[in-house]
């Protein structure tokens, strides 16, 4: 059903979940850079401006994408047999026909690391690591960096490609791709991610002591100047000359799966509770300050469209700012960056969060990808609500990120975490000193 302007008195959740379910549906994957995610922002701002959201406007950039080709791994010689693989974001390619050349294992980034440069000539690396289910997603900081920094690694170890195991914490024959970070004037080499139980067959063949030899087919592409763009709309509080508060989500996705949990689930969150906050002023009204949403592009390969956004509304005064881009499951954290001064706002915080489950979290709060740049450049206060990571790299950038995966009833805890808090927020008359 197309929404009309009548479905912004719906409830939040209701209008959350229809949000996501007709994003994957009716857009499915919106890899960055591409006319699907061109598709993507066409339809986001459609679908604002009849839930009732001012001032939409799209606002273009270019950056540098990457487009799949063909994807293919095998053992070959000693215990011949296919392997699931996905190239990373930014591979290198491989000849059409492949490469073959044998499989170096290292148990770990630290082994390739203290590798002597120059070793892996005309070779393969392969990476293993042991990254497990945390309730924060705490793992994927040390053991993203095999698949961010581990490809460049292996270039400088003479590397003619790499192959690692997936950043993923599942069990099921599904690689996970990612993004690659290379260094400024290294030459991409090809790189690509095996699923885990294709990595532990990796892991007990090397554990024999025979030699390996992978034939390797990645032969996808990288883009200049590709075109990409964020969306922004806004919903006008009672007093619109107020900073406004920010609340973001990325509208690109991985090609593997539909984008679900990310990030469209974070994209209908925002958006329905900056909705359900519309009656959080008094009788029943407007809050007092504008909620403006962001759906940024390009995320998902190295932070695009946060970085334009901070270009272009630099200047621009901000109250706050806060990302929803950790899947649907339950918000079980609320952390912030506040000055003392406002420990009166993070009281009633606190306390608005606390029947939903909520509990209070020791560190700083630092937003997420998409408003980073703009929270460094102003110094902005900034909530997080932490939702349960315990499931999430199970199905982060694999095909297994579709719609049947959001549980309407934690996706619809997420949004009552986050309308009340922007009922606080949006309402606070005087700013929030940040740390």
């Amino acid at each position: 059903m197309v929404p009309t302007l009548a479905h912004a008195a719906a409830p939040a959740p209701d209008v959350a979940w229809d949000l996501v379910r007709d994003l994957t549906t009716q857009v499915g994957p919106r890899p960055a850079g591409s006319p699907a995610e061109a598709r993507a922002r066409e339809w986001a701002a459609a679908r604002l401006k009849q839930l009732g959201f001012q001032n939409v406007a799209i606002e273009p950039f270019t950056m540098r994408a990457y487009r799949r080709g063909i994807d293919k791994a095998e053992l070959v010689g000693f215990a011949a047999q296919p392997l699931a693989i996905t190239a990373l974001g930014y591979s290198g390619a491989t000849p059409e026909a492949g490469i073959t050349a044998p499989l170096v294992y290292f148990p770990s980034l630290a082994a390739l690391e203290a590798a002597p440069d120059g070793s892996l000539a005309g070779k393969i690396a392969f990476i293993d690591h042991a990254m497990a289910p945390t309730q924060d997603g705490s793992g994927y900081g040390p053991y993203g960096n095999v698949r961010r920094q581990g490809p460049g690694v292996a270039v400088a170890k003479g590397a003619l490609a790499v192959v690692i195991r997936s950043v993923g914490t599942d069990k099921h024959r599904n690689p996970h791709t990612g993004v690659i970070s290379w260094a400024n004037g290294v030459k991409p080499i090809p790189a690509g991610a095996v699923s885990n139980p294709d990595a532990d067959q990796i892991a007990r063949l090397a554990a024999t002591g025979q030699p390996l030899k992978l034939h390797l087919t990645l032969t996808g592409q990288i883009i200049d100047n590709a075109p990409s763009g964020n969306v922004v709309g806004e919903l006008p509080g009672r007093d619109p000359s107020l900073p406004p508060v920010l609340v973001a989500c990325h509208l690109d996705s991985w090609d593997l799966g539909t984008g679900a949990i990310d990030d469209g689930a974070g994209c209908a969150i925002v958006a329905g509770a900056a909705l359900g906050a519309q009656t959080s002023g008094p009788d029943g009204g407007k809050p007092l300050r504008t909620i403006r949403v962001l759906f940024a592009g390009s995320e998902e390969v190295g932070g695009f469209g946060g970085e334009a956004y901070a270009q272009k509304h630099g200047k621009e005064p901000h109250a706050l700012a806060m990302e929803s881009d950790f899947g649907a499951d339950r918000v079980w954290r609320v952390i912030t960056n506040f000055a003392p001064s406002a420990d009166a706002v993070k009281a009633r915080l606190l306390a608005a969060l606390n029947p939903l489950g909520v509990v209070p979290g020791d560190g700083t709060a630092n937003g997420g990808e998409d408003v980073g740049a703009i929270i460094a450049a102003q110094k902005l206060p900034v909530v997080d609500l932490n939702q349960d990571g315990t499931h999430y790299f199970d199905l982060h950038h694999t095909p297994d990120d579709t719609l049947d995966k959001i549980d309407p009833a934690m996706l619809a805890q997420n949004v009552a975490a986050w309308q009340s808090t922007l009922a606080i927020v949006a309402n606070e008359p005087g700013p929030i000193a940040a740390r």
